[in-house]
């Protein structure tokens, strides 16, 4: 008991330090502070940030002319009128395959682009990335770089540490203000809803959506941040099954790396063997997850590649060739290190200028093995064939649609002079946002005549029937049969709907019953 007890005390005091003992299985977060990267790949991630963030804040603001009878926000979820505008597309709810169908083809392309390039999604075009990265980028210049920013974090509270981390805090909660008010521009009218939110006038749910989204972007950006990555998104641990030999990952080339030394001018004078790595720790100050590249593959990486941009500097200042983190494959990896290796787990310096020769003529000829394998060819084609498939379908789609209910109770009724008539409702769905007259007839039932509930003056086979733009109509419709034509039982009959002016229509094939007491 008393063993015990001692263990729960060290546990709580290694919690409360930040370390994390033998019989623990939790360690306090430690705050992890990236030092800004120079490079490519920083540029990058830069320019990927500020077209997705612009994409996200002003695609509500976009305006597309619709005509006079639909909404001119060139995207809107319009939920009062069950309708997804996107530009010149207009998708109704029993259309939803259309967006299932590019849910399926987002999940496929991530399948793609990662067992081509790892944890790409993650490192640039992920959310939680983006937006962590605009946090951070706050952060930086509010109070300083790296280690401007350290020293703060370990300074005494006082008047200037309140009045920057507050200030930091205060900017984070007017970007994630932001965030939430631009996603609820997506379902309605966004200058109508603005000016109603503002002047209190909006319905609830804006205001709870907006306080729900500030909350979350506040909490995972600013101070879960790379908590979120590790321990609530599932993406890393599937991502392993869609990754293989010849998928280019984040890597630290230890066959030209090791044995690391922090003065290697010393060494080399002194006839010692060593690798490329100076043991500066660049690669761990920019990682914003706070891993060490150099310990090879981890669940933590995103794959944002910073820690390249980092050592490639780092080898320009001291003279050495960029690359010794690179993207690469795992066959590129063990080829090197087999020609670098003259015995299992020890490095021979002197044959890695061999292996550097090989290592540029692999990055010649990679491309074709990365991208062309039967992984990568077969997500392609099914991404290209679901593509192809929606376009089919998007392009050959009825604007117009009839859908037909027959009366059952009573089933026909027999009239005065004999003839027998039956009951249907009939819908006509008018899908464009302009007005339709559409001609309702029927076809196959000799004699037969339709009438509608309503509309006076309707007698024959056919009528023009006026269908508001966007809107469903119903009617309720008699169609009547002389009784020297009757026949009893059911026979078959189409009630067609067409467009003149656009030439589409629709068919239902209906039943036209007469029951045997009623010839």
């Amino acid at each position: 008991m008393a063993t015990t007890t001692l263990i729960d005390k060290q546990d709580v005091k290694a919690v409360n330090t930040g370390a994390k003992t033998a019989g623990s299985l939790y360690a306090a977060r430690k705050k992890i502070f990236p030092k800004r990267a120079q490079g490519a790949f920083r540029r990058l991630k830069w320019i990927i940030m500020a077209v997705t963030l612009g994409i996200y804040y002003l695609t509500p603001w976009l305006r597309w002319d619709r005509g006079a009878h639909a909404p001119d926000q060139a995207v809107l979820i319009d939920m009062a009128s069950r309708r997804f505008y996107f530009f010149f597309i207009e998708i109704w709810p029993q259309e939803f395959y259309f967006v299932a169908g590019l849910l399926v083809m987002a999940g496929v392309g991530l399948f793609l682009v990662t067992s081509v390039v790892g944890r790409a999604w993650c490192g640039y075009t992920c959310p939680q990335t983006v937006w962590t990265d605009l946090f951070i980028k706050v952060e930086e210049l509010i109070q300083g770089d790296r280690n401007a920013r350290m020293r703060l974090d370990k300074a005494s509270w006082g008047p200037r540490k309140l009045f920057l981390i507050g200030s930091t805090h205060l900017t984070w909660l007017l970007v994630a203000v932001a965030t939430g008010g631009a996603w609820i521009f997506y379902f309605a009218d966004a200058p109508t809803l603005l000016k109603n939110f503002v002047t209190l006038q909006a319905p609830f749910v804006a205001y709870a959506t907006v306080g729900v989204l500030t909350a979350t972007t506040y909490v995972f950006g600013g101070l879960m941040r790379e908590q979120v990555c590790i321990y609530m998104c599932p993406w890393p641990r599937i991502q392993a099954a869609m990754l293989d030999e010849d998928s280019l990952v984040v890597t630290y080339n230890d066959w030209r790396g090791e044995p690391r030394s922090q003065g290697t001018k010393k060494a080399a004078a002194a006839g010692l063997a060593v690798g490329d790595c100076i043991d500066c720790n660049a690669c761990v100050a920019v990682c914003p997850t706070g891993i060490d590249i150099r310990d090879g593959q981890q669940l933590e990486c995103i794959t944002c590649a910073l820690c390249i941009d980092a050592c490639n500097g780092i080898m320009d200042k001291i003279g050495k060739p960029r690359g010794l983190i690179s993207y690469s494959t795992l066959r590129d990896y063990n080829h090197n290190m087999a020609v670098a290796s003259p015995a299992p787990g020890v490095i021979d310096p002197h044959r890695v200028r061999n292996a550097l020769g090989q290592f540029v003529d692999t990055l010649r000829h990679f491309e074709w093995r990365v991208f062309f394998r039967t992984r990568t060819v077969l997500y392609s084609a099914a991404w290209a064939a679901i593509g192809l498939a929606l376009v089919f379908a998007l392009l050959t789609r009825d604007r117009l649609e009839v859908n037909v209910l027959h009366d059952r109770n009573p089933v026909a009724i027999k009239m005065s002079d004999g003839s027998v008539r039956n009951g249907y409702v009939i819908k006509l769905l008018n899908m464009v946002p302009e007005p339709r007259i559409v001609k309702l007839s029927i076809e196959g039932l000799p004699g037969a005549e339709i009438s509608i509930a309503g509309l006076e003056g309707v007698r024959g086979r056919s009528t023009d029937i006026p269908v508001e733009p966007d809107k469903l109509r119903s009617l309720h419709v008699f169609v009547t049969v002389a009784p020297q034509l009757l026949k009893a039982g059911n026979t078959s009959f189409r009630i067609t709907a067409s467009d003149m002016q656009s030439f589409e229509s629709d068919v239902y094939d209906a039943i036209f019953e007469v029951p045997e007491n009623m010839k």
